[in-house]
Order: structure tokens, then sequence, then C-alpha cells
């Protein structure tokens, strides 16, 4: 990795989108700060669309695609994409899964959690399940031993998992935040990320980014995501000075300066 404060901000140029994860990159200590909004609202200004993609529940991501200056949000960690619908207050939904699936994969996650909890009784959900509708997720305990058997109990059931700051997270369907972010950026936006990599600038802190670090020429990680290379096989190519949405305000000046200077 090397600081983002070193780069010729040039190969920034033909970035036009802003892909980002939310918790602790765009908010610090669970917060957002008026800067970090502002640097949303700027980068749309700009003519950046903005899109995070995040692990966050879908009540959560409903509310942002609304009311936050982005133009939409992939969520549950791939599960969803919501698209603001600029003609009103309302969003598009599109998921990953077709619908006549919905209620089984629900029926099935549900089993899934069950099992979880009785193989790992002091394991507990998190606040925000009854928001999700694509995965089960997991309080991130303090007990590393206890997060390892949550995890493995998920794969005993045969989900998909990841981790963050947050949560334990569990899915079905093969997906990740790189695999739906390939398909919005293609079916929404007409873009081929494989042909035009250097479109698309990626923001994140954690292990549940690790795929997007790998894949995204433009890859930059909040300052925090030192914490969790020994989990991420390929770091991200630029790491800021500050952390969360300091850290993202960096990497939002340095795509509106490529912009217009």
């Amino acid at each position: 990795m090397l600081p983002l404060a070193q780069a010729d901000i040039s190969i920034f140029r033909n970035v036009r989108f802003v892909l980002t994860d939310m918790d602790e990159t765009l908010t610090h200590h669970g917060r957002l700060a008026a800067a970090t909004y502002d640097a949303l609202e700027r980068l749309q200004q700009a003519g950046i669309k903005v899109i995070p993609v995040t692990a966050a529940p879908a009540g959560w991501c409903d509310q942002m695609a609304r009311m936050w200056p982005v133009d939409g949000v992939i969520g549950e960690n791939g599960g969803f994409f919501f698209e603001r619908d600029p003609t009103r207050h309302g969003v598009k939904r599109n998921f990953w899964h077709a619908p006549e699936h919905h209620e089984k994969l629900a029926e099935e996650l549900a089993r899934i959690g069950q099992r979880v909890l009785t193989a790992v009784p002091s394991a507990r959900f998190a606040e925000d399940q009854k928001f999700r509708l694509t995965s089960i997720a997991f309080a991130q305990p303090d007990d590393p031993d206890m997060a390892a058997a949550i995890l493995a109990a998920l794969r005993e059931n045969q989900a998909d998992t990841t981790v963050n700051n947050l949560w334990i997270l569990g899915w079905l369907g093969g997906y990740d935040k790189l695999a739906m972010a390939r398909r919005v950026l293609a079916e929404t936006y007409q873009t081929d990320i494989a042909v035009d990599n250097q479109a698309v600038l990626y923001v994140g802190d954690s292990t549940n980014d690790a795929p997007m670090f790998a894949f995204f020429r433009h890859s930059v990680g909040v300052s925090t995501v030192t914490r969790y290379l020994s989990e991420i096989p390929t770091a991200p190519q630029w790491i800021t000075n500050g952390p969360g949405g300091a850290g993202f305000v960096e990497a939002a000046n340095v795509v509106i300066a490529a912009q217009t200077g």
C-alpha cells in the first residue's frame, strides 16, 4: 500500500463511479460526519456515480437510497441493489435471486440461524436482523473462539460467510460484493468492469472488502484497514491518513480534483 496523499491524481481522471463500504468507511465509531456527507454530495455534483456497497441490512439501505446523496445502495453483501428513482421519492429494488425464490431462501436462512444458535448457544443475532431480507447476521463477539465457532456453524450449513467489524454474516447464493457490483454496473450503467476497470474507485476498511481490493485497480483502504491486513489476501493499492469518514473524504477529494484539474 502507498499513501494516497502521494498519488498522482491524474491516474483517477477516468473514474466515473465511487463504490464504498459504509460501516467504519463512511462512518467512524458508528457516526456519519457532516464532512463525509458533504463529500458524497460533491462527488455527485462532479458527475460521479456514488454507490455504497455494504453488509448493512435492507432497512438501512432503503433509507440511504431514498435520502442520501447516492445513486443507489448494494446491501447485505450483495443480496440486492436499491436504486434511487430520480423522478420521485421511491427506490427500484433488484435482488440477486429471482423473486420466486425469495420465500424459500428466507425460510432456509431462518433454519440455518436456529442451527447456529443451537451449535453456539452464546451467539446472538445482530440487533438489525429484523431488517434483513437476504442474510443472517450475528453480533461480532469479543471472544475470537466464539466468532470462529459461529463461522464454522454457518459453513457447516452451506452458508456463504464473511465478517466485518460489526457482524458475522451468512447468506445463500455464492455471490459477494464484487459479483453484485459487476452485475449492477453492467445492467444499470452499461459498464463492464472487466474491460473498464479504471472507471471505478473502491474505498473500504475490512475483511469483507477483500474481493473489491483484489479486483479494482483504484482501491483505497482507510487507515484502520491495517487491523485486517492479515485477513485480506490482496491489500488495497492506497491507504488514507484518516480513519473512517475522514479517510473517505481524502479519497473523494482526489477523485474530484482529477475531474476538475
